[in-house]
């Protein structure tokens, strides 16, 4: 692997050896810490980009942001203040692709699907399939891979079902490229080799579209890649689209719409689309734990893209904390310490959109009507 060597402000001069340049150096990863936690360099060690400037270090350094851009930044602020530092020539991203093993272990992974996370996951993925009525005879899906750890497991998911063949049904495995870098794409690319899931690729231009939308791009984003994916789906033939979308994913839409959003609602299960006609969106995934998702990547040695948005890095402020401002991360965190008092407080989180006594609400919306409590108090 190479990194950039940092001599002075503008000039990036030789390339040195990950494996065999290490000696005396610190590998310092600058990336969110959510994202280091899920898979990193062994041996680095994370900073927020401002630790890593006020910082005083009597090592070599090596810095590691996602796809090495900040890291280059951060590398010419280190020399300027007289630091050794060199960065990461195309970030993570860059070093999971070249250190991803490309035999062939899809068999493998499916065994452990059948037999080691039998129940934690194929279980919960065939329970969520009859309980919600998910899959049905005649259904053409289109499996919505990201290139996620969530994407990848559903594809799998959906093989092992498709194996089991109860009722006839089809599967395309569809990939949208909404402007990867080259680097991302083919980490996609090899992996869907490695499951053995022959996916379909289209691409959009969607991340040049919002990268300079300054209110909500990630919003704009998700609306935009849902109706790309609606659109090829219908084109192929499909009738229902599938996104990985997990346990964890439901209790935090709920907590975030309460505290957030000011109204009570849950991820659903499944959605007739309101833009394409005869289109659903299921979530097989519904019911399985991210916990185990992350157990199941891990013991299969399996390595995923974390987030491939370009907008989240390049906007990245040199300087700044480094911390993720992501409402959904401050939920993840608000459950963990929650979850600390009560260890059923994630079940009940669940439970509460399916327990919802109407007597006991001030007034509740249905098909765009609001129902209020005092329509007929007095009858």
């Amino acid at each position: 692997m190479i990194f950039g060597k940092e001599n002075d402000m503008t000039e990036q001069t030789d390339s040195v050896s990950l494996e065999n340049d290490l000696q005396g150096k610190l590998i310092v990863d600058v990336r969110d810490k959510n994202d280091y936690d899920n898979g990193h360099i062994e041996g680095s060690v994370n900073m927020t980009a401002n630790q890593l400037l006020e910082g005083k270090f009597d090592k070599q350094l090596i810095v590691v942001c996602r796809n090495g851009r900040l890291s280059e930044q951060l590398s010419k602020q280190l020399c300027e203040r007289g630091v050794r530092a060199e960065f990461l020539e195309g970030g993570y991203s860059k070093w999971l692709y070249d250190h991803i093993d490309g035999s062939d272990r899809s068999r493998e992974i499916e065994q452990s699907i059948r037999k080691k996370f039998a129940r934690p996951i194929w279980s919960r993925f065939a329970r969520a399939i009859i309980k919600y009525e998910l899959v049905k005879p005649g259904d053409r899906i289109a499996v919505c891979i990201s290139g996620g750890k969530d994407s990848m497991l559903l594809a799998k998911l959906f093989q092992e079902l498709k194996a089991h063949n109860k009722f006839d049904f089809d599967l395309r495995f569809l990939v949208m490229d909404p402007g990867y870098s080259p680097v991302n794409r083919s980490l996609i690319e090899k992996n869907a080799g490695i499951l053995g899931i022959p996916i379909e690729i289209f691409e959009t231009n969607i991340f040049n579209s919002v990268f300079n939308v300054k209110n909500n791009p990630c919003y704009l984003c998700a609306r935009m890649r849902r109706g790309h994916l609606y659109n090829k789906a219908k084109e192929m033939g499909c009738n229902k689209i599938a996104l990985g979308h997990h346990y964890d994913d439901v209790i935090e839409t709920i907590l975030m719409g309460m505290i957030y959003g000011g109204q009570m609602q849950t991820m659903m299960p499944k959605l007739h689309s309101a833009n394409f006609e005869g289109m659903q969106l299921i979530r097989p995934m519904y019911l399985i734990r991210e916990a185990e998702i992350k157990r199941w990547r891990d013991y299969n040695d399996l390595h995923f893209l974390q987030c491939a948005c370009r907008f989240t890095e390049e906007n990245t402020q040199v300087g700044q904390s480094g911390e993720s401002d992501s409402k959904r991360l401050e939920i993840k965190h608000l459950i963990a310490e929650l979850k600390k008092r009560n260890p059923q407080i994630e079940a009940n989180i669940f439970r509460s959109v399916e327990n919802v006594n109407l007597n006991t609400l001030i007034s509740y919306k249905k098909n765009g009507e609001i129902t209020h409590f005092l329509d007929g108090y007095d009858d």
